[in-house]
């Protein structure tokens, strides 16, 4: 049962009277032959498996590349310290994201979510909605199907790589993702959640894939910061009953669009924008030279 839009996820919804990740559960099991609990279990493996990697950080670890390690640390001691601008339940996301990105970085084990530079973003907020507000793990393997649900379609319609549409695809996509999760949790609507996704995507279209040296670092890590704070400001806004006046689906077609007409050198070439600014350059040049 191959879906082509979010609105046809809803009409199914509506159709079944099931929810959103009834829906994705059913859907599962036609495409892969299997039943229910095996669908489940292996969603659950993967949610779990995203909770060990931010367990398993290390504050201390630094990339090869030297340029990535320790972030996450120092923003937990300032949270930690009741210093954070953004509270307790913002700050708690932003320092996972950080975490999140900086293991990938230094090649530890990541769920890529969905992809390895964008891995930091749906775990962040995942993982501290259940710490936070006690949901249970059967409540978070379900919003991981809403996750899931949303990322089938944007690869359907559109593209999950920052080769092919820049990073709007990656961190855009699992900051829609992520805001769709967080709208279940919270008992939104499918109807919320596809609006939750449509306003995190449409509030990252355009932003550009320049990683410097071409490594998955400087931005990306940071940048994972960004996808998961607008997920949940997105979720909120969808929580609101706000929604977005360009329909789910068509911002998805839009970011398509925009993706196609970008420069190659802003799609993971490591040749435009942050990557090609003087200091961009002179970094890439260290890290060759310490390779030859």
């Amino acid at each position: 049962m191959a879906f082509g839009s979010l609105a046809e996820i809803l009409r199914r919804a509506k159709q079944t009277g099931g929810s959103f990740p009834m829906v994705m559960i059913e859907a599962d099991c036609r495409d892969r032959q299997t039943d229910r609990a095996e669908s489940f279990f292996k969603m659950k493996e993967m949610y779990l498996a995203m909770r060990q990697a931010d367990e398993s950080y290390d504050g201390e670890l630094l990339s090869a590349s030297g340029l990535v390690g320790g972030d996450g640390k120092r923003f937990a001691e300032r949270l930690a310290a009741g210093n954070s601008l953004c509270g307790d339940f913002i700050g708690t996301v932003m320092a996972r994201a950080l975490r999140m990105g900086e293991s990938n970085a230094c090649m530890k084990r990541i769920v890529a979510a969905p992809t390895a530079g964008s891995c930091g973003v749906l775990p962040a907020v995942l993982l501290t909605m259940e710490e936070k507000l006690g949901c249970t793990l059967n409540e978070m393997t379900e919003a991981m199907y809403v996750a899931a649900g949303i990322g089938r379609i944007i690869a359907e319609r559109a593209f999950l790589s920052g080769a092919a549409g820049g990073c709007q695809a990656e961190i855009g996509s699992a900051s829609a993702m992520a805001a769709g999760a967080a709208v279940y949790l919270k008992d939104g609507d499918c109807d919320m959640i596809c609006h939750a996704a449509a306003l995190a995507l449409k509030n990252l279209l355009g932003l550009a894939c320049d990683p410097v040296a071409g490594l998955v670092e400087i931005p990306c890590v940071k940048r994972n910061v960004l996808g998961a704070v607008n997920a949940l400001t997105s979720a909120d806004m969808a929580l609101a009953g706000i929604r977005s006046a360009i329909p789910p689906d068509e911002v998805i077609d839009a970011m398509r669009s925009i993706g196609t007409c970008m420069s190659p050198t802003l799609r993971e070439t490591g040749e435009g924008g942050l990557a090609a600014t003087p200091t961009g350059v002179q970094i890439a040049k260290e890290i060759r030279a310490n390779l030859s």
